[in-house]
Protein backbone atom coordinates (compact mmCIF):
# COMPACT_ATOMS: atom_id res chain seq x y z
CA UNK A 1 0.00 0.00 0.00
CA UNK A 2 1.48 3.40 -0.92
CA UNK A 3 2.27 5.81 1.88
CA UNK A 4 -0.20 8.65 2.31
CA UNK A 5 1.03 12.13 1.60
CA UNK A 6 1.73 14.50 4.48
CA UNK A 7 -1.57 16.32 4.11
CA UNK A 8 -3.56 13.09 4.10
CA UNK A 9 -1.71 10.99 6.66
CA UNK A 10 -2.62 12.98 9.79
CA UNK A 11 -6.33 13.04 10.56
CA UNK A 12 -7.80 13.06 14.05
CA UNK A 13 -10.74 10.71 14.54
CA UNK A 14 -13.01 9.99 17.48
CA UNK A 15 -10.05 9.61 19.84
CA UNK A 16 -6.88 10.98 18.30
CA UNK A 17 -4.75 10.19 15.29
CA UNK A 18 -3.38 6.70 14.68
CA UNK A 19 -1.19 5.25 11.97
CA UNK A 20 1.09 2.36 11.14
CA UNK A 21 4.58 2.90 12.53
CA UNK A 22 7.11 3.95 9.83
CA UNK A 23 4.35 4.36 7.26
CA UNK A 24 1.99 7.08 8.48
CA UNK A 25 3.25 7.34 12.05
CA UNK A 26 6.74 8.74 11.42
CA UNK A 27 9.00 11.18 13.23
CA UNK A 28 8.29 13.68 10.48
CA UNK A 29 4.53 13.48 10.99
CA UNK A 30 4.86 13.55 14.77
CA UNK A 31 6.93 16.72 14.37
CA UNK A 32 4.23 18.21 12.16
CA UNK A 33 1.61 17.62 14.84
CA UNK A 34 3.88 19.10 17.52
CA UNK A 35 4.48 22.20 15.40
CA UNK A 36 0.73 22.54 14.81
CA UNK A 37 -0.04 22.21 18.54
CA UNK A 38 2.50 24.97 19.29
CA UNK A 39 0.96 27.23 16.66
CA UNK A 40 -2.52 26.54 18.00
CA UNK A 41 -1.50 27.46 21.55
CA UNK A 42 0.04 30.71 20.34
CA UNK A 43 -3.01 31.78 18.32
CA UNK A 44 -5.51 33.70 20.50
CA UNK A 45 -8.23 33.54 17.83
CA UNK A 46 -8.09 29.76 17.72
CA UNK A 47 -8.28 29.56 21.50
CA UNK A 48 -11.44 31.65 21.81
CA UNK A 49 -14.30 29.51 23.08
CA UNK A 50 -12.08 26.46 23.43
CA UNK A 51 -11.11 26.85 27.10
CA UNK A 52 -13.59 25.01 29.31
CA UNK A 53 -11.95 25.43 32.71
CA UNK A 54 -11.94 28.74 34.57
CA UNK A 55 -8.31 28.87 35.70
CA UNK A 56 -8.48 32.63 36.18
CA UNK A 57 -7.00 35.65 34.44
CA UNK A 58 -3.41 34.45 34.91
CA UNK A 59 -3.98 31.37 32.75
CA UNK A 60 -2.11 31.89 29.46
CA UNK A 61 -2.06 28.79 27.24
CA UNK A 62 1.27 29.47 25.55
CA UNK A 63 2.90 29.91 28.97
CA UNK A 64 1.18 26.92 30.63
CA UNK A 65 2.74 24.65 28.07
CA UNK A 66 2.46 20.96 27.27
CA UNK A 67 2.85 17.75 29.26
CA UNK A 68 3.52 14.49 27.41
CA UNK A 69 3.05 10.84 28.33
CA UNK A 70 3.68 7.64 26.41
CA UNK A 71 2.75 3.96 26.53
CA UNK A 72 4.69 0.70 26.09
CA UNK A 73 4.58 0.58 22.29
CA UNK A 74 7.60 0.43 20.02
CA UNK A 75 9.43 3.81 20.02
CA UNK A 76 6.71 5.54 22.06
CA UNK A 77 9.24 7.20 24.36
CA UNK A 78 11.35 8.35 21.41
CA UNK A 79 8.28 9.81 19.69
CA UNK A 80 7.33 11.61 22.92
CA UNK A 81 10.77 13.20 23.24
CA UNK A 82 10.76 14.18 19.56
CA UNK A 83 7.38 15.89 20.05
CA UNK A 84 8.75 17.72 23.11
CA UNK A 85 11.85 18.92 21.27
CA UNK A 86 9.70 20.62 18.62
CA UNK A 87 7.52 22.23 21.30
CA UNK A 88 10.61 23.50 23.13
CA UNK A 89 12.04 24.92 19.92
CA UNK A 90 8.86 26.99 19.58
CA UNK A 91 9.51 28.55 23.01
CA UNK A 92 6.77 26.76 24.95
CA UNK A 93 7.28 24.98 28.29
CA UNK A 94 7.17 21.20 27.93
CA UNK A 95 7.74 18.17 30.13
CA UNK A 96 7.80 14.45 29.36
CA UNK A 97 6.99 11.60 31.71
CA UNK A 98 10.04 9.84 33.11
CA UNK A 99 8.42 6.43 32.47
CA UNK A 100 5.54 4.95 30.51
CA UNK A 101 2.14 5.80 32.01
CA UNK A 102 -1.52 4.96 31.39
CA UNK A 103 -3.50 7.62 29.57
CA UNK A 104 -5.51 8.66 32.68
CA UNK A 105 -2.25 9.47 34.47
CA UNK A 106 -1.31 11.84 31.65
CA UNK A 107 -4.81 13.34 31.67
CA UNK A 108 -4.65 13.92 35.42
CA UNK A 109 -1.23 15.56 35.00
CA UNK A 110 -2.78 18.16 32.68
CA UNK A 111 -5.04 19.35 35.50
CA UNK A 112 -2.50 18.82 38.28
CA UNK A 113 0.15 20.86 36.45
CA UNK A 114 -2.34 23.33 34.93
CA UNK A 115 -0.97 22.59 31.46
CA UNK A 116 -2.68 23.96 28.37
CA UNK A 117 -2.55 20.66 26.52
CA UNK A 118 -1.68 17.04 27.25
CA UNK A 119 -0.25 14.75 24.59
CA UNK A 120 -0.37 10.96 24.95
CA UNK A 121 1.72 8.89 22.57
CA UNK A 122 -0.40 5.75 22.26
CA UNK A 123 -2.51 3.77 19.88
CA UNK A 124 -4.65 2.45 22.72
CA UNK A 125 -6.05 -0.99 21.81
CA UNK A 126 -4.86 -1.06 18.18
CA UNK A 127 -2.52 -3.81 16.90
CA UNK A 128 1.19 -3.41 17.76
CA UNK A 129 2.10 -2.09 14.29
CA UNK A 130 0.16 1.11 15.13
CA UNK A 131 1.01 4.12 17.24
CA UNK A 132 -0.84 7.36 17.71
CA UNK A 133 -1.42 10.67 19.45
CA UNK A 134 -4.25 11.61 21.80
CA UNK A 135 -4.77 15.29 22.61
CA UNK A 136 -6.10 16.17 26.06
CA UNK A 137 -7.59 19.58 26.77
CA UNK A 138 -6.88 21.68 29.86
CA UNK A 139 -9.69 20.00 31.85
CA UNK A 140 -7.95 16.61 31.61
CA UNK A 141 -10.17 14.92 29.04
CA UNK A 142 -10.41 14.27 25.31
CA UNK A 143 -10.05 17.43 23.25
CA UNK A 144 -13.26 18.51 21.48
CA UNK A 145 -13.63 18.57 17.73
CA UNK A 146 -12.91 22.29 17.42
CA UNK A 147 -9.51 21.78 19.04
CA UNK A 148 -8.42 18.89 16.82
CA UNK A 149 -9.78 20.73 13.78
CA UNK A 150 -7.70 23.78 14.73
CA UNK A 151 -4.58 21.66 15.16
CA UNK A 152 -5.13 20.07 11.75
CA UNK A 153 -5.50 23.53 10.21
CA UNK A 154 -1.97 24.41 11.38
CA UNK A 155 -0.32 21.28 9.95
CA UNK A 156 2.63 22.08 7.70
CA UNK A 157 3.76 20.14 4.65
CA UNK A 158 6.69 18.58 6.50
CA UNK A 159 7.93 18.29 10.04
CA UNK A 160 10.65 20.58 11.41
CA UNK A 161 14.08 19.21 12.37
CA UNK A 162 14.35 19.77 16.15
CA UNK A 163 17.27 21.87 17.36
CA UNK A 164 16.85 21.00 21.03
CA UNK A 165 18.69 17.92 22.24
CA UNK A 166 16.86 15.07 24.01
CA UNK A 167 18.85 15.96 27.13
CA UNK A 168 17.28 19.44 27.09
CA UNK A 169 13.81 18.02 27.77
CA UNK A 170 12.52 18.07 31.34
CA UNK A 171 11.48 14.63 32.60
CA UNK A 172 8.85 14.46 35.35
CA UNK A 173 7.11 11.90 37.56
CA UNK A 174 3.47 11.62 36.46
CA UNK A 175 2.79 8.35 38.28
CA UNK A 176 2.96 9.54 41.89
CA UNK A 177 0.45 12.44 41.72
CA UNK A 178 -1.99 10.27 39.78
CA UNK A 179 -1.75 7.33 42.20
CA UNK A 180 -2.28 9.68 45.12
CA UNK A 181 -5.47 10.89 43.46
CA UNK A 182 -6.75 7.32 43.01
CA UNK A 183 -6.02 6.67 46.69
CA UNK A 184 -8.30 9.61 47.55
CA UNK A 185 -11.14 8.25 45.40
CA UNK A 186 -11.05 4.60 46.47
CA UNK A 187 -12.81 3.38 49.61
CA UNK A 188 -10.17 1.23 51.28
CA UNK A 189 -12.48 0.20 54.12
CA UNK A 190 -15.00 -1.25 51.68
CA UNK A 191 -12.25 -2.85 49.63
CA UNK A 192 -10.91 -4.76 52.61
CA UNK A 193 -14.31 -5.54 54.20
CA UNK A 194 -14.11 -9.18 53.11
CA UNK A 195 -11.54 -11.49 51.60
CA UNK A 196 -11.26 -11.47 47.83
CA UNK A 197 -8.51 -12.43 45.40
CA UNK A 198 -8.01 -10.34 42.29
CA UNK A 199 -6.25 -11.46 39.14
CA UNK A 200 -4.96 -8.33 37.42
CA UNK A 201 -4.40 -8.54 33.65
CA UNK A 202 -2.60 -5.50 32.24
CA UNK A 203 -2.31 -6.98 28.71
CA UNK A 204 1.36 -5.83 28.60
CA UNK A 205 0.08 -2.24 28.57
CA UNK A 206 1.12 0.93 30.35
CA UNK A 207 -1.16 0.39 33.38
CA UNK A 208 1.02 -2.55 34.43
CA UNK A 209 1.72 -2.42 38.17
CA UNK A 210 -0.78 0.33 39.01
CA UNK A 211 -3.75 -1.75 40.16
CA UNK A 212 -1.43 -4.30 41.76
CA UNK A 213 0.26 -1.59 43.85
CA UNK A 214 -3.06 -0.25 45.14
CA UNK A 215 -4.28 -3.74 46.06
CA UNK A 216 -1.00 -4.58 47.77
CA UNK A 217 -1.18 -1.41 49.87
CA UNK A 218 -4.72 -2.35 50.88
CA UNK A 219 -3.76 -5.88 51.88
CA UNK A 220 -5.85 -7.46 49.12
CA UNK A 221 -4.34 -10.69 47.72
CA UNK A 222 -3.77 -10.51 43.98
CA UNK A 223 -2.06 -12.18 41.04
CA UNK A 224 -0.56 -10.03 38.27
CA UNK A 225 -0.42 -11.43 34.74
CA UNK A 226 0.88 -9.89 31.53
CA UNK A 227 2.44 -7.15 33.60
CA UNK A 228 5.77 -6.90 31.79
CA UNK A 229 6.52 -4.53 28.91
CA UNK A 230 6.04 -6.18 25.52
CA UNK A 231 5.67 -3.88 22.48
CA UNK A 232 4.11 -6.83 20.61
CA UNK A 233 1.52 -7.41 23.34
CA UNK A 234 2.03 -11.15 23.24
CA UNK A 235 0.89 -11.24 19.64
CA UNK A 236 -2.64 -9.99 20.44
CA UNK A 237 -4.40 -6.65 20.21
CA UNK A 238 -4.31 -5.17 23.72
CA UNK A 239 -8.10 -4.81 23.71
CA UNK A 240 -10.18 -6.36 26.53
CA UNK A 241 -12.30 -8.57 24.27
CA UNK A 242 -13.14 -12.11 25.35
CA UNK A 243 -11.05 -13.74 22.61
CA UNK A 244 -7.95 -11.87 23.88
CA UNK A 245 -8.31 -13.03 27.49
CA UNK A 246 -7.47 -16.73 27.29
CA UNK A 247 -4.52 -16.39 29.75
CA UNK A 248 -6.74 -14.68 32.34
CA UNK A 249 -9.43 -17.34 32.07
CA UNK A 250 -6.83 -20.07 32.53
CA UNK A 251 -5.48 -18.46 35.71
CA UNK A 252 -8.96 -17.94 37.18
CA UNK A 253 -9.97 -21.53 36.51
CA UNK A 254 -6.72 -22.82 37.96
CA UNK A 255 -7.49 -20.97 41.21
CA UNK A 256 -11.16 -21.98 41.43
CA UNK A 257 -11.81 -23.54 44.83
CA UNK A 258 -8.63 -22.09 46.33
CA UNK A 259 -10.18 -18.69 47.05
CA UNK A 260 -13.64 -17.88 48.32
CA UNK A 261 -14.21 -15.12 45.78
CA UNK A 262 -12.22 -14.38 42.66
CA UNK A 263 -12.39 -11.60 40.13
CA UNK A 264 -10.31 -10.80 37.08
CA UNK A 265 -9.86 -7.15 36.10
CA UNK A 266 -8.41 -6.14 32.75
CA UNK A 267 -6.98 -2.88 31.41
CA UNK A 268 -6.18 -2.25 27.75
CA UNK A 269 -2.97 -1.11 26.07
CA UNK A 270 -2.99 2.42 27.50
CA UNK A 271 -4.96 1.71 30.67
CA UNK A 272 -8.11 3.69 29.99
CA UNK A 273 -10.49 0.79 29.24
CA UNK A 274 -11.68 -2.08 31.39
CA UNK A 275 -13.49 -5.41 31.37
CA UNK A 276 -13.73 -8.21 33.93
CA UNK A 277 -14.07 -11.96 34.46
CA UNK A 278 -15.95 -13.76 37.22
CA UNK A 279 -14.72 -16.56 39.45
CA UNK A 280 -15.58 -19.19 36.82
CA UNK A 281 -13.72 -17.44 34.01
CA UNK A 282 -16.97 -16.03 32.62
CA UNK A 283 -16.47 -12.82 30.67
CA UNK A 284 -18.11 -9.72 32.12
CA UNK A 285 -18.10 -7.46 29.10
CA UNK A 286 -17.97 -3.64 29.34
CA UNK A 287 -21.77 -3.50 29.23
CA UNK A 288 -21.89 -5.69 32.32
CA UNK A 289 -19.14 -3.80 34.12
CA UNK A 290 -20.95 -0.51 33.45
CA UNK A 291 -24.16 -1.96 34.91
CA UNK A 292 -22.41 -3.43 37.95
CA UNK A 293 -20.70 -0.14 38.76
CA UNK A 294 -23.90 1.88 38.24
CA UNK A 295 -25.78 -0.40 40.66
CA UNK A 296 -22.96 -0.06 43.20
CA UNK A 297 -22.79 3.74 43.00
CA UNK A 298 -26.56 4.16 43.33
CA UNK A 299 -27.52 1.37 45.73
CA UNK A 300 -24.39 1.05 47.89
CA UNK A 301 -22.87 4.53 47.82
CA UNK A 302 -26.19 6.39 47.51
CA UNK A 303 -25.07 8.62 44.63
CA UNK A 304 -27.35 10.33 42.09
CA UNK A 305 -26.87 12.19 38.83
CA UNK A 306 -27.28 11.95 35.08
CA UNK A 307 -25.92 8.89 33.28
CA UNK A 308 -24.24 9.32 29.88
CA UNK A 309 -24.37 6.34 27.52
CA UNK A 310 -22.92 5.90 24.06
CA UNK A 311 -25.09 4.92 21.11
CA UNK A 312 -23.75 1.35 21.19
CA UNK A 313 -24.21 0.67 24.92
CA UNK A 314 -26.66 -1.91 26.26
CA UNK A 315 -30.30 -1.07 26.93
CA UNK A 316 -29.82 -2.73 30.33
CA UNK A 317 -28.33 0.54 31.62
CA UNK A 318 -31.30 2.49 30.29
CA UNK A 319 -33.71 0.16 32.09
CA UNK A 320 -31.73 0.54 35.31
CA UNK A 321 -31.84 4.33 35.04
CA UNK A 322 -35.60 4.21 34.51
CA UNK A 323 -35.95 2.18 37.71
CA UNK A 324 -33.63 4.52 39.63
CA UNK A 325 -35.24 7.68 38.24
CA UNK A 326 -32.00 8.90 36.68
CA UNK A 327 -31.69 10.98 33.51
CA UNK A 328 -30.10 9.19 30.55
CA UNK A 329 -28.11 11.20 28.02
CA UNK A 330 -27.29 9.35 24.80
CA UNK A 331 -24.27 10.51 22.79
CA UNK A 332 -22.44 9.44 19.61
CA UNK A 333 -19.58 6.96 19.87
CA UNK A 334 -16.31 8.59 20.91
CA UNK A 335 -15.55 9.60 24.47
CA UNK A 336 -15.13 13.26 23.59
CA UNK A 337 -18.94 13.43 23.21
CA UNK A 338 -19.36 12.10 26.75
CA UNK A 339 -16.86 14.69 27.95
CA UNK A 340 -18.98 17.49 26.48
CA UNK A 341 -21.90 16.37 28.66
CA UNK A 342 -19.72 15.95 31.76
CA UNK A 343 -18.59 19.56 31.41
CA UNK A 344 -22.17 20.81 31.04
CA UNK A 345 -24.22 18.77 33.52
CA UNK A 346 -24.18 16.98 36.85
CA UNK A 347 -23.12 13.60 35.48
CA UNK A 348 -22.69 10.70 37.89
CA UNK A 349 -20.97 8.45 35.37
CA UNK A 350 -20.41 8.22 31.66
CA UNK A 351 -19.29 5.36 29.48
CA UNK A 352 -19.13 3.45 26.24
CA UNK A 353 -19.35 -0.10 24.91
CA UNK A 354 -15.57 -0.18 24.70
CA UNK A 355 -15.09 -0.23 28.48
CA UNK A 356 -14.56 3.52 28.73
CA UNK A 357 -15.95 4.97 31.97
CA UNK A 358 -15.70 8.28 33.84
CA UNK A 359 -16.79 9.12 37.38
CA UNK A 360 -18.01 12.37 38.92
CA UNK A 361 -15.40 14.02 41.14
CA UNK A 362 -12.50 12.79 39.02
CA UNK A 363 -11.16 14.07 35.72
CA UNK A 364 -13.60 13.81 32.76
CA UNK A 365 -11.63 10.89 31.41
CA UNK A 366 -11.70 7.12 31.06
CA UNK A 367 -9.75 5.49 33.84
CA UNK A 368 -9.18 1.75 33.79
CA UNK A 369 -7.12 1.82 37.00
CA UNK A 370 -9.85 3.50 39.06
CA UNK A 371 -12.61 1.30 37.68
CA UNK A 372 -10.58 -1.87 38.29
CA UNK A 373 -10.31 -0.88 41.96
CA UNK A 374 -14.05 -0.12 42.08
CA UNK A 375 -14.85 -3.58 40.68
CA UNK A 376 -12.78 -5.09 43.48
CA UNK A 377 -14.65 -2.88 45.96
CA UNK A 378 -17.96 -4.15 44.60
CA UNK A 379 -16.99 -7.77 45.07
CA UNK A 380 -15.68 -7.15 48.58
CA UNK A 381 -18.75 -5.16 49.63
CA UNK A 382 -21.34 -7.57 48.22
CA UNK A 383 -19.93 -10.72 49.86
CA UNK A 384 -21.31 -12.63 46.86
CA UNK A 385 -19.50 -14.14 43.86
CA UNK A 386 -19.20 -11.96 40.78
CA UNK A 387 -21.23 -14.39 38.66
CA UNK A 388 -24.17 -14.05 41.07
CA UNK A 389 -23.98 -10.26 40.94
CA UNK A 390 -24.29 -10.32 37.14
CA UNK A 391 -27.12 -12.86 37.22
CA UNK A 392 -28.99 -10.73 39.75
CA UNK A 393 -28.79 -7.71 37.44
CA UNK A 394 -30.39 -9.71 34.65
CA UNK A 395 -33.12 -11.04 36.94
CA UNK A 396 -34.00 -7.56 38.13
CA UNK A 397 -33.65 -5.51 34.95
CA UNK A 398 -34.02 -7.99 32.09
CA UNK A 399 -31.70 -10.18 30.00
CA UNK A 400 -28.77 -8.67 28.15
CA UNK A 401 -26.56 -10.29 25.53
CA UNK A 402 -24.46 -7.88 23.48
CA UNK A 403 -21.79 -8.82 20.98
CA UNK A 404 -19.66 -6.97 18.47
CA UNK A 405 -18.23 -8.29 15.23
CA UNK A 406 -15.47 -6.44 13.37
CA UNK A 407 -15.25 -7.01 9.61
CA UNK A 408 -12.29 -5.88 7.55
CA UNK A 409 -13.90 -4.24 4.56
CA UNK A 410 -12.71 -1.26 2.54
CA UNK A 411 -16.26 -0.29 1.50
CA UNK A 412 -17.42 0.07 5.08
CA UNK A 413 -18.83 3.57 4.50
CA UNK A 414 -20.93 2.34 1.58
CA UNK A 415 -22.60 -0.27 3.79
CA UNK A 416 -23.80 2.35 6.24
CA UNK A 417 -24.78 4.78 3.48
CA UNK A 418 -26.86 2.14 1.70
CA UNK A 419 -28.70 1.26 4.89
CA UNK A 420 -29.43 4.92 5.58
CA UNK A 421 -30.68 5.46 2.04
CA UNK A 422 -32.90 2.36 2.07
CA UNK A 423 -33.55 1.10 5.61
CA UNK A 424 -35.27 -2.32 5.54
CA UNK A 425 -38.70 -3.11 6.98
CA UNK A 426 -37.41 -6.47 8.19
CA UNK A 427 -33.91 -7.67 9.02
CA UNK A 428 -32.84 -11.17 9.99
CA UNK A 429 -36.46 -12.20 10.15
CA UNK A 430 -37.33 -9.47 12.66
CA UNK A 431 -39.69 -6.55 11.94
CA UNK A 432 -37.84 -3.23 12.19
CA UNK A 433 -39.64 -1.02 14.72
CA UNK A 434 -37.48 2.08 14.29
CA UNK A 435 -34.33 3.37 12.60
CA UNK A 436 -31.80 5.50 14.52
CA UNK A 437 -28.91 7.40 12.93
CA UNK A 438 -27.15 9.20 15.79
CA UNK A 439 -23.90 7.44 14.85
CA UNK A 440 -23.93 4.89 12.07
CA UNK A 441 -27.28 3.14 11.67
CA UNK A 442 -29.22 1.21 14.30
CA UNK A 443 -32.21 -0.99 13.47
CA UNK A 444 -34.44 -1.54 16.50
CA UNK A 445 -36.59 -4.65 16.93
CA UNK A 446 -39.15 -5.52 19.58
CA UNK A 447 -36.53 -7.16 21.77
CA UNK A 448 -33.18 -5.85 20.62
CA UNK A 449 -31.21 -3.97 17.97
CA UNK A 450 -28.36 -4.17 15.48
CA UNK A 451 -25.97 -1.30 14.76
CA UNK A 452 -23.67 -0.78 11.76
CA UNK A 453 -20.81 1.69 12.19
CA UNK A 454 -17.66 2.32 10.17
CA UNK A 455 -14.47 2.67 12.23
CA UNK A 456 -12.84 6.08 12.02
CA UNK A 457 -9.32 4.75 12.59
CA UNK A 458 -9.19 1.34 10.83
CA UNK A 459 -10.61 -0.22 7.62
CA UNK A 460 -13.20 -2.02 9.73
CA UNK A 461 -16.98 -2.14 9.84
CA UNK A 462 -18.21 -2.74 13.36
CA UNK A 463 -21.52 -4.54 13.81
CA UNK A 464 -23.07 -4.45 17.28
CA UNK A 465 -26.12 -6.43 18.33
CA UNK A 466 -28.17 -6.82 21.50
CA UNK A 467 -30.88 -9.47 21.87
CA UNK A 468 -32.26 -11.57 24.72
CA UNK A 469 -30.26 -14.71 23.93
CA UNK A 470 -26.79 -15.48 22.64
CA UNK A 471 -28.28 -17.58 19.84
CA UNK A 472 -30.39 -14.66 18.61
CA UNK A 473 -27.40 -12.31 18.72
CA UNK A 474 -25.17 -14.65 16.71
CA UNK A 475 -27.90 -15.23 14.14
CA UNK A 476 -28.41 -11.50 13.68
CA UNK A 477 -24.66 -10.83 13.44
CA UNK A 478 -24.36 -13.51 10.75
CA UNK A 479 -27.12 -11.77 8.82
CA UNK A 480 -25.42 -8.41 9.29
CA UNK A 481 -22.13 -9.73 7.98
CA UNK A 482 -23.80 -11.32 4.94
CA UNK A 483 -25.46 -8.00 4.16
CA UNK A 484 -22.22 -6.03 4.55
CA UNK A 485 -20.19 -8.30 2.33
CA UNK A 486 -22.91 -8.23 -0.31
CA UNK A 487 -22.91 -4.46 -0.71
Amino acid sequence: MPQASGAESVKFGTDGWRGIIAREFTFDNVGRVADAVAAYLRDPERRKGAIYTDWGADYRPAEQGVVIGYDTRFLSEEFAVHFARVIRDRGLPVAVSDAFVPTPALSYAVVDRRAAVGIMITSSHNPPIYNGIKIKAEYGGSAPQEVTNAVEAFLSASGPAPRSAPSDIERVDLRTPYMNRIRELMDRERLTSSRIHAVVDSMYGSAAGYVAELLRESGVPYTQIRGARDPLFGGKKPEPLEENLIPLRAVLRSRAGKHERLIGVITDGDGDRIAAMDEKGGFIDPHGTYALILRYLVEERGLRGAVVVSFNLTDLVRRMCAAYGLEVIEVPIGFKYAVEQILKKDVLMAGEESGSLALRGHIPERDGVLWSILLCEILATSKRPASELVADLHRRFGPQVVRRRDIEIERRLEVVQQLKANPPDRFGGEPVRSVETLDGLKLRFEKGWILFRASGTEPILRIYCEMETDQAVRRMLDEGERFARGV
